[in-house]
């Protein structure tokens, strides 16, 4: 990506800096100036010192992935200044946790009201039918299949 400097647009590390942007600038192929608020973040949560030399540090074809990563991690960060992005993956892991269980109970409901709908028919009917016997049905404890999801704090967040 060419520097922002051959446009005359300073890139938008060196517009906040208030520096003029060269054409060799560490900034330039990851900031455009069209995106201020990216390294404004990135800028707030940790530094433009710290980010210029990870930028360095990183081999080039890995540069803009951890640039895009840094500033993934800012913006969380500013959301949630103690967790940043690991509160969000945590959220989402026990939505998907409860959704799990949710999925389970309701495959399980689905056995038993097939098991008791092949009870229910004549035996002439259920002739080349795959039909449950209610000793083949295993599903855990009733008690786990009723459960009521969110009284345990739910996936709207809250602390690990």
């Amino acid at each position: 990506m060419a520097s922002s400097s051959s446009a005359n647009f300073p890139c938008a590390a060196c517009k906040f800096l208030r520096r003029k942007c060269m054409p060799d600038c560490t900034f330039a192929p990851y900031f455009p100036p069209e995106e201020p608020q990216k390294f404004f973040n990135v800028h707030k949560v940790f530094g433009a010192s710290n980010v210029s030399k990870l930028i360095n540090e990183v081999a080039p074809h890995q540069r803009q992935d951890a640039v895009n990563s840094l500033a993934y991690e800012a913006e969380a960060r500013l959301k949630d200044p103690v967790y940043g992005c690991v509160g969000a993956i945590s959220v989402l892991q026990r939505q998907v946790m409860r959704l799990q269980r949710e999925l389970a109970s309701i495959r399980c409901d689905i056995i038993r009201y097939a098991a008791a709908a092949c009870d229910e028919m004549p035996p002439t009917t259920t002739v080349g039918r795959s039909c449950f016997g209610h000793g083949n049905v295993y599903c855990p404890s009733s008690q786990w299949n009723n459960e009521h999801y969110g009284d345990n704090g739910g996936s709207d967040g809250g602390s690990l």
